[in-house]
This record gives structure tokens, sequence and C-alpha cells, in this order.
């Protein structure tokens, strides 16, 4: 099946903040969806994307995405049901034993996703990819959530709302092959003087078992490039972010050795700059997968894999901004959300790793975490 979606080619840059619809709504227009449609996303305006190459059929039902081309809501998800099905594809490449298990679901709310696992492989332990297109109204949590990292919305209002993400967790099964986790989103929140308010979030970072600088470099370096790409300013600035965002206060270290993460971006080209990250996914993580996942491991290694997994669960289930707002919204796909957690994980009554080992060098890091390309 194809899916053609046409657009107007956008020659000029101007500014719009508000435009005014036919029934009286009032949106804030996103020049960056025009300047996407313009020079790349839609250069679906110049072909056409095959959508029978994603993992199922898009959430949203194709009439309605060919009726609005051109709205950023049709735009990320196509997007993100690309990256969802380039990723698992990719994953499927290094695992001789299993294949994603594809799960497509509505949501009675409104919307739903399309949820792929894979369990119990040989490379791959427990791998997810999940793609999300929800729409309806904010719950009191979600809207105390987002009012206390700044968002100017009121108590008791009803604020309709539009979600659209794709997010990732991969736990190898060798402790010599890291974990991954991304997550790149679209927001929207109906606003109720009809303005809608928007932004992008998101952020790739890596949680190794045995500390490899090597592949540090690499991974930073292939998140920095995406980065440079439309902002030189923006990899310092979001690694930082990364390194406080993904933190275990309760144990005084982070999650792993970073990565990018950042929020609430609503400048013109935040969608290319995410799409970029998006698309450094693959380039950043497979060639780690590649050298390692024949690595030779002892039960000592193994164990202590399942000692840090420990610390990834905590992080999800107390801290993560994701999780909690997912667990808030009626409907919620608990599946889905869970998804990111491990098949095996373990705790150790005050474990601490000799600082000379090399589980205690990888704790000295995760305690102080290490500009890894010298960017200061």
């Amino acid at each position: 099946m194809i899916l053609k979606v046409i657009s107007s080619t956008i020659k000029t840059a101007y500014t719009v903040t508000c435009l005014k619809l036919k029934d009286d709504k009032k949106i804030r227009l996103i020049p960056g969806a025009l300047i996407a449609l313009g020079v790349s996303y839609s250069t679906i305006a110049a072909k056409s994307l095959a959508i029978d190459k994603f993992m199922a059929d898009t959430v949203t039902d194709l009439q309605t995405l060919n009726s609005r081309p051109e709205d950023m809501k049709t735009i990320m998800e196509l997007m993100i049901m690309n990256i969802q099905a380039e990723f698992c594809r990719a994953l499927e490449k290094e695992e001789p034993r299993e294949k994603f298990k594809v799960d497509r679901w509505l949501r009675p709310e409104g919307g739903g996703g399309v949820t792929c696992v894979m369990q119990e492989g040989e490379v791959f332990e427990k791998a997810g990819v999940n793609v999300s297109v929800v729409h309806g109204n904010l719950p009191p949590r979600a809207i105390d959530q987002m009012r206390a990292r700044g968002k100017n919305f009121k108590g008791g209002q009803v604020l309709p709302f539009f979600a659209a993400g794709v997010s990732a967790v991969i736990h190898p099964r060798n402790p010599y092959v890291p974990t991954i986790h991304f997550n790149y989103r679209y927001f929207e929140v109906t606003l109720p003087d009809k303005t809608v308010e928007w932004w992008f979030g998101g952020g790739t970072d890596l949680t190794p078992y045995y500390l490899n600088e090597e592949d540090a470099v690499h991974f930073h370096s292939s998140l920095k490039n995406a980065c440079d790409q439309h902002d030189k300013a923006y990899y310092p600035k979001f690694k930082r972010w990364c390194d406080d965002y993904f933190n275990i206060p309760h144990r005084g270290e982070r999650r792993g050795v970073g990565g990018i993460f950042f929020d609430d971006l609503d400048s013109p080209s935040t969608f290319n700059f995410v799409k970029s990250c998006a698309q450094a996914v693959i380039p950043s993580y497979i060639p780690l997968v590649q050298k390692h996942k024949n690595d030779l491991y002892t039960d000592k290694e193994r164990e202590w894999q399942l000692l840090r997994r420990g610390r990834y669960v905590e992080f999800n289930l107390i801290y993560d901004r994701g999780t909690k707002f997912g667990l808030y919204t009626p409907g919620a796909r608990y599946e889905s959300i869970l998804m990111s957690l491990p098949l095996t994980a373990n705790w150790k009554y005050m474990h601490n790793p000799d600082p000379e080992s090399r589980e205690g060098k990888l704790t000295e890091v995760l305690k102080n975490p290490k500009d890894w390309i010298k960017i200061e």
C-alpha cells in the first residue's frame, strides 16, 4: 500500500504566531511544520512514502492523514512509524533467533499505538520499540506535572491534548553490550481560549554495564554530529541536561553514561532537529552491538549486569516523567508503558563494588559524569 501525501513547496521563511481558522478555532501555527515540509520530511511532497514498510498500519486512518498533510500531527506520526520500522529491522539483523512481535492497539479515549517487542533472544533478552499516537483530555495529575516544570496551565481546566512519540529500550543478553534508550515526541495542548501550545521533547542515552571509553566516545560523537547539523550549542546543552535528568538521587549516581535530553522545544526548526536525532540512533548503537555481542562473559559479570538493571528499574518507576505521564493518562496501555523494564534484574543488600575493579570504575563515572568528547 502506498500513501501519497502532497504538499506545496515553501519558498519563503516568515513568522506567523496565530492562525484563525474557519471554525473560529485559533491555533498557533508551527513554522517548523512548514519548513519541514518544504525542505525535508515532505520531500513527502516530492515522493510517496511506502507505509507497507511500517511494522503495522498507522494509528490514524489514512483518510485523516491524507486530509491534513501539512499538519504536524500527520508529519510526526509518519516519521515515528518510519523510525520504529528502521530500528526494529536493524535489531532483527543482529538477532539470529527471534523476531519482533507486533501489537497494534487502540485506546478507547482516543488514538492508540504500535508496540513491537522481542523477548528471549540470543542477542537481545528484551527489546521494545513503541509508537503511541493518543489524544483526549489531560488528566489533573498530568496537568500538575506539566505545571511543575513551568507550563502555564491552571488547575480544574479541561485541556484537550495530542501526543505522538516513538520510544525504545533495548536490554541485551551480553553484559558487554550496553542498553540504549531513546524517545522522541510531539505534544499539543488546546487552551480554553482555543489557542494551541505545542512542543517537542526527547533524547537518546546509553547504559553500559562495563565501561568502554571507545564505545562512549563513538556514541556521544554520533549524537553530537546530529546536533551540530542544526546548532553547535545543542550538544553541550542537551548532554548536561541528560546527565541531570537521568539521575538517581537516592543512589547518588546517573543511570548510565548519558547522551542527550531536551524538552519543551518549540522553535521553527525543531522537527528537523528531532528527525536528525532519531535517525542517529542506528549508527550510534548498532556498531556497539556488532562489536560486543559475541564477547565472552562470566557468571559474575552477568550478575553485575542484573544489579545495574535494578538501578534502571528504580529510575523508570520512581523518577521518569514519561512513565508517570503514561500511568496518569486514562485508558493507559500499561503493557506498553512498562515495556522498558527488563525481563530479569537483581538487588543485593548493601552491595558496593571494589573501587579498583571494573565495576567500581563504572560506578565512579556514574557518580561523576564525564565529558566524553572534550566539549568544555
